[in-house]
């Protein structure tokens, strides 16, 4: 299967200090990578090296995605103020040239996908925090991205939201299968969702493991009560574990 994007030795530095060891990284349409690692280890970094927003100091960064193909969400949801939901998640499609009915129409389809159609007309303060992420992954996936790269978006809300929006996540992803790199701190988090787990050492960050997810996406509403789910996170937690201590 062609890379959707990858990385290839890529390194940041800035002067002196490297930020992101050497890393390499393929993603593949219609799976979903999740990305962990302690704070400040560069997961961030990685994500906007794949979404072109930085290059790197050294090596290279493929992108096999054009022009409104990639999708991103954030840690906090940063929509426009003075623009109702609506006008926010029809942004991308405004910004690419789509006539303003067209665009309008697609926003409130999205935001009918995402639970928020009785919404549409509200501004971002007037929305509470799981609303506003709702509102901002209708925005990321209006244009029916390839590519969509999220950057911790749940770290902010609280468990139950968080649950809900997961799996919202996974039912939107199951309709049209783009390639996904999620990044996370939350180990069940990133087992739950992915199809396999990346760990990556302390800084300057580099890849020290990968685990395979067992079952099959989306997930069973039992998937969490089961052995195989324990193990993956144990998996996991091992791995950030050794990755610690070899730092």
């Amino acid at each position: 299967m062609s890379a959707i994007a990858a990385l290839t030795d890529a390194v940041v530095a800035y002067g002196s200090s490297p930020a992101l060891a050497p890393v390499s990284l393929t993603l593949e349409p219609g799976r979903i990578t999740a990305l962990i690692g302690p704070s400040g280890c560069g997961k961030s970094t990685v994500l906007r090296l794949l979404a072109g927003l930085q290059p790197p100091t050294t090596g290279a960064v493929q992108r096999a995605v054009g022009p409104g193909e990639t999708g991103m969400v954030f840690q906090a949801p940063t929509l426009a103020p003075w623009l109702s939901a609506r006008a926010n998640v029809a942004l991308p499609l405004r910004l690419s040239g789509r006539p303003a009915d067209t665009a309008n129409a697609a926003a409130e389809a999205e935001l009918d996908r995402v639970g928020l159609a009785h919404a549409s007309a509200l501004k971002p303060r007037q929305l509470s925090g799981g609303m506003a992420m709702r509102a901002a992954l209708a925005r990321a996936l209006v244009t029916r991205p390839r590519l969509l790269l999220l950057d911790e978006p749940f770290a902010a809300l609280d468990a139950l939201t968080r649950r809900a929006l997961i799996d919202d996540v996974l039912a939107l992803w199951s309709d049209s299968r783009p390639g996904v790199l999620f990044v996370t701190h939350d180990v069940e988090e990133a087992v739950y969702l992915a199809h396999r787990v990346l760990v990556m050492s302390p800084a300057p960050g580099r890849i020290v493991a990968e685990i395979a997810t067992p079952g099959d996406l989306p997930r069973a509403s039992d998937f969490r009560t089961g052995a195989a789910f324990r193990a993956g996170v144990e998996q996991v937690l091992a791995a950030i574990t050794n990755a610690e201590a070899a730092a």
